[in-house]
């Protein structure tokens, strides 16, 4: 039998009707839900024969607790991820890959995929180790994009950058010391962007096997992001600099 994790909220639970590979095994709807959002989560999952149970809210708080879970919960199959030889494919010029080098916080990794989906990432490219993993509050988070985007896990972080590299994809990493600013920095064709985690920013061995590190530009007194901002910054000054570039 499939390996399920539980997943909650209206968002994430009606991409995986919507748009994952493997359909909910059981949905579970708070009882106290009558609201055009429930009715679609209920249509969707009676439509393709997965069974809905009413069952009062007090039951969902138990099997999620700290999941701010909106009312509804699904049991899903395990992310299948996307096997890590996949990611060393032939680079294409329209390849854009986000790799995040241990974040911690699962709201931070669940903004962090949202974004990633919205500019159309090719992947997400996460250790396996000193990373908080999907767990069901970063898919929570990640507002259904967990359900959409691919994601890659992989063993070693640096050794994936430099195999990257060597297929002709550029490496570009986010340090706030760094001397280049994000904005002069060329994010068209195969790239990498890398993201450091919270507070830590990039390991050392991440830092070496980047061809480049760039800076956000900050002019107030603050002198950081938060790392999903960060995430989003760069993700959209390449999606910007990639659409100008087709335009020509």
């Amino acid at each position: 039998m499939a390996k399920t994790t539980l997943i909650g909220g209206f968002h994430a639970v009606l991409a995986a009707l919507k748009d994952a590979h493997d359909k909910p095994f059981e949905i579970l709807l708070a009882e106290t839900r009558h609201d055009q959002r429930a009715r679609e989560v209920h249509r969707l999952a009676e439509s393709m024969g997965v069974r809905v149970r009413i069952v009062p809210r007090s039951d969902l708080d138990v099997k999620a607790p700290g999941l701010r879970h909106q009312g509804v919960l699904a049991y899903v199959p395990e992310k299948a991820f996307m096997p890590e030889d996949m990611l060393y494919r032939t680079a294409e010029p329209d390849h854009l890959l986000l790799a995040l080098d241990g974040i911690q916080d699962p709201h931070n990794l669940g903004a962090c995929l949202r974004t990633a989906e919205a500019v159309g990432v090719s992947a997400v490219v996460l250790p396996k180790d000193r990373s908080v993993g999907l767990t069901a509050v970063a898919r929570k988070s990640a507002a259904g994009a967990a359900e959409r985007v691919p994601i890659a896990t992989v063993t070693n972080l640096a050794r994936t950058l430099a195999r990257l590299k060597e297929l002709g994809y550029w490496v570009t990493g986010l340090a706030g010391e760094a001397s280049q600013s994000l904005f002069e920095a060329d994010l068209t064709g195969p790239t990498v962007l890398v993201v450091g985690a919270e507070g830590e920013g990039l390991r050392r061995l991440t830092r070496e096997h980047c061809d480049r590190l760039v800076h956000i530009p900050m002019h107030g007194k603050i002198e950081s992001l938060n790392v999903s901002v960060a995430a989003a910054v760069c993700l959209y000054e390449a999606l910007r600099q990639r659409s100008m570039s087709a335009r020509r």
